[in-house]
Parts: C-alpha cells; structure tokens; sequence
C-alpha cells in the first residue's frame, strides 16, 4: 500500500484574476475565515500525515517565505522553492521535488483550492509508476469539464465530463524525463498517463472551493466560517 508523507503546493500564481487584492501580496495569503489561504491547505496536509512540504513561490515571494518560516509552527517542515521566472506547474513541481527528501508518491495541491479531499485515499489510488486525481462536478465558471472518469481511470473520451480539483498524486520518478526550470502544464504529463492507462480518478462529492477569484474566495469565507 502506498503512502505519502511529501507534497508540492503550487503558490507562484500572480493571483490576476482577484486583480487589486494581490497587487502588494501573494495570493496565498489572502485571509479566507481568518486565515490565508495557504494556512488551511496546510493544515488538512499536516492532518492526514503529510510533514514534508515544498512551496513554489514567485509573486511576492518574500512574503511568503517571511510567513511560513520552516513550517515549524504548523507541525511540518517547509522548503521554499523560489523561481526566477515562472515554470507553470509541470514546471514548479519539477523544481519543488528537488527540494523535498526522499522519493516515491508526492501529493500535490494548488494554494487556492480550499477542499476536505480525502488525501490519503487518492494516495492509494495511483498506481506505481502513474498518477491519481481528484475531480468535482463542474463549476459554473467551468462548464465543458477536463476528463471523464470510467469506474477509477480517467480518459479523454466521452460526454460525462468533470472538472480537474487542483490536488493530485504523483510518482515522482515521472518528472526525472523533464529539464530543471523549463516550463510546462501538469496537463502535459496527465496526458501522457492516461495514454498509458496509468492515471486514476476520485470524483470529490464534500465541499470544494477555488478561491482564484472574489466572489469563490467570499463564497469560501462564508461557507467555512460556519464550519
């Protein structure tokens, strides 16, 4: 049975769609219920035993690295992955890796995707050498979806289509074949599992929020000030 103790969080966005709100700060500090964004990803990381954390910064990235320290403070150890320019995020969890110890299935989670995924279970669905991703139904934002999900394994083809949850687990030794600080989408090496018949899915039915633009970062306030 697999397991995961180490994760990339993708945090070097501009954060352009919440426009003036992340002009003099990285979108992963915005307060959300109290708290920046990235404090409740890394909470529920930390909470299903993950301890190895890297964090890809860019925009404001000072900010970011004053905050989080060495993850101390939240239970966890915490590398900062700092790029020059950004390497999207194929690109980012490429160099991220290089930061973090060990090898084997890496969890990764974008900043602003505030959800009770259950972590450990998509860890136990990626095969050896392939990868697992949590889907939701689509969002208004997002109608057309990304993938469909047949049974667990994800495909290209067919007209019940979900929308990509921004949390994902990897074998790493998939991006060894990769350059160092070259930029690419995840999409690129999601495509390539799914041709091997090696990317899994979870369609993700509890509460998710991608708070990359105002009205879902209130949405989320709202919603998780409750909880």
């Amino acid at each position: 049975m697999q397991r995961a103790e180490r994760a990339v969080i993708l945090a070097a966005g501009m954060g352009t769609r919440l426009k003036w709100m992340t002009r003099h700060r990285p979108k992963a500090l915005m307060q959300v219920a109290g708290d920046p964004v990235i404090l409740h990803v890394i909470r529920r990381l930390v909470a299903q035993g993950i301890h190895e954390i890297a964090v890809n910064a860019f925009h404001h990235a000072d900010q970011l690295s004053d905050y989080l320290g060495d993850g101390s403070s939240f239970g966890c150890h915490i590398v900062i992955s700092d790029e020059e320019a950004l390497l999207d995020s194929g690109g980012g969890v490429k160099k991220a890796l290089s930061k973090l110890p060990g090898s084997g299935p890496v969890l990764v989670h974008n900043c602003d995707v505030l959800a009770d995924i259950d972590l450990m279970r998509l860890v136990k669905l990626a095969p050896v050498g392939g990868c697992s991703l949590a889907l939701v139904h689509n969002p208004a934002h997002h109608p057309d979806g990304d993938f469909c999900l047949h049974q667990s394994g994800i495909s290209d083809q067919g007209d019940d289509r979900f929308t990509f949850a921004g949390v994902s687990v990897w074998d790493s030794a998939l991006f060894e074949s990769y350059e160092m600080d070259t930029a690419f989408s995840l999409t690129r090496p999601i495509h390539e599992q799914i041709t091997r018949g090696m990317c899994k899915g979870l369609l993700h039915t509890g509460y998710w929020f991608d708070v990359g633009r105002p009205v879902d970062m209130m949405r989320a306030g709202r919603s998780l000030s409750c909880k």
